[in-house]
């Protein structure tokens, strides 16, 4: 199984990475993130990507993959609403039409609503 994870930098996509990692039926993994995630393993592929909203529909390096884990985002805490929606929602709308996706793929948003620092 290929896997593409969004977030690796961040606590939970760190948490998803490891796992994949981890997971024998996992064969590779494509970390895009904004900045690299300083992990080095043979399954371990990384896309730099400084702005989600800049991927385009059809890119060719998201191609053929079976499953996406979208772990990035940020805390609403002290945000403008039009800020957090263009980061929450936005970039994550444009990013899922970026992963030429079919029917076969598994797209899984992973949310921090509901979170806290405890």
């Amino acid at each position: 199984m290929k896997i593409i994870i969004t977030g690796t930098t961040g606590m939970v996509g760190e948490g998803v990475l490891l796992e994949c990692l981890d997971n024998q039926q996992v064969t590779e993994i494509l970390s895009v993130s904004r900045k690299p995630t300083g992990v080095l393993h043979p399954k371990l592929k990384e896309y730099i990507v400084p702005d989600f909203l800049s991927l385009r529909e059809n890119d060719e390096r998201l191609k053929s993959y079976d499953a996406c884990f979208f772990c990035a985002g940020v805390s609403s805490v002290g945000m403008k609403e039009e800020d957090y929606r263009r980061i929450t929602y936005d970039t994550t709308l444009n990013f899922a039409k970026s992963l030429n996706p079919n029917t076969q793929m598994s797209f899984i948003y992973v949310s921090g609503g509901g979170t806290d620092s405890t």
